[in-house]
């Protein structure tokens, strides 16, 4: 196979978009992060203590997770609306399954894995060769999943889920140093992600693809394969967070899980600097995207706000980062 490699002339290139070991959009959101931090910490003292920030992080997780195969699919110039009905039906496969038989972490983790990776393989054998556009497909999908998740809930809750993921929850088993298991996941695989995107030539097929695939195509790059991983990939990823999602909660999951999940990460991965257009993203904005949403939304609770406020700030955010990203493209079209 021929690979692609950037070539000496940048104005002709398909992957010059390619990020940098960290972009000024992740400058920014660090120092954001960092100023919000520090007036939230004068605002309320609590804040920057143990108790809060651990909740934080775990809250974090996976958003930020299932965020990293979100920015993938976007980068290829897709887009996925259908993951929070994803995380339902996984979550709920997998509690029902921690109820029904006792299974160990390591087999709770792996059936909720495969659910996810069957979901995502749907999604990207309909997008990759069915040759319809990915909002269309995922909005379809979404209400399906959501339709399957709610008949596999029954009429009802999912009661007496045993501690079994508690090695990804909130409590002293879920921690290691201080930092939530949860959370240093994420971060290892978003390293892996980050790493794969930068320094393989199967990590820049997948900017190649964003900025013309058909340029990408004619360049040796197996389009539909790529982007059918690309969604397999959100659906392991999803899999995951959703072990994550389970772990936060108590002995209960409700038919709320999932609900507005989609957004959330879509948000973070915008924020993060992830162009909507796609062919440029950056998986460590994503995470910094979603420190910055869970920290908002945090901060808006622990100073007695309103929580509509949350969602205004967070819409702030997307725009600004819209606004900024178009405004780049414009500067190098006129270069």
């Amino acid at each position: 196979m021929t690979t692609v490699a950037e070539p000496k002339a940048p104005r002709t290139s398909k992957i010059k978009n390619l990020p940098s070991p960290i972009t000024g959009q992740e400058l920014v959101l660090v120092g954001v992060i960092v100023i919000l931090w520090a007036a939230l910490a004068v605002s309320t003292p609590a804040f920057l203590t143990a108790g809060s920030i651990q909740p934080l992080l775990v809250a974090t997780a996976p958003i930020a997770l299932v965020g990293v195969g979100m920015t993938i699919v976007i980068i290829t110039g897709g887009i996925d609306v259908s993951v929070g009905g994803a995380i339902m039906v996984c979550s709920v496969i997998t509690a029902k399954t921690l109820v029904g038989s006792g299974v160990n972490l390591g087999v709770a983790v792996l059936i909720s894995i495969i659910a996810g990776a069957v979901l995502g393989l749907v999604n990207g054998v309909l997008i990759a060769y069915g040759r319809v556009h990915a909002i269309i497909i995922t909005f379809g999908t979404a209400n399906l999943f959501m339709f399957l998740g709610l008949r596999i809930f029954g009429s009802g809750t999912v009661n007496g889920i045993p501690g079994t993921l508690g090695f990804f929850g909130r409590g002293p088993d879920g921690r290691t140093l201080g930092v939530p298991h949860a959370f240093l996941a994420t971060v290892l695989i978003t390293a892996a992600a980050w790493w794969y995107l930068r320094h393989t030539a199967g990590g820049r097929h997948f900017f190649a693809i964003g900025g013309d695939a058909q340029a990408a195509r004619l360049a040796g790059v197996r389009v539909q394969r790529r982007v059918l991983l690309a969604y397999v990939i959100t659906g392991v990823l999803v899999g995951l967070a959703s072990c994550f999602v389970i772990a936060q909660g108590t002995s209960t999951l409700d038919q709320s899980v999932g609900s507005g999940k989609e957004l959330a990460v879509i948000a973070a991965v915008v924020i993060g600097g992830t162009s909507i257009m796609g062919g440029r993203g950056s998986v460590l904005g994503t995470m910094l995207g979603a420190l910055l949403v869970q920290t908002v939304s945090s901060g808006v609770t622990q100073l007695g706000w309103r929580s509509q406020l949350s969602d205004l700030f967070v819409g702030i955010f997307i725009i600004v980062a819209v606004g900024a990203d178009l405004l780049r493209a414009r500067a190098r079209r006129n270069r």
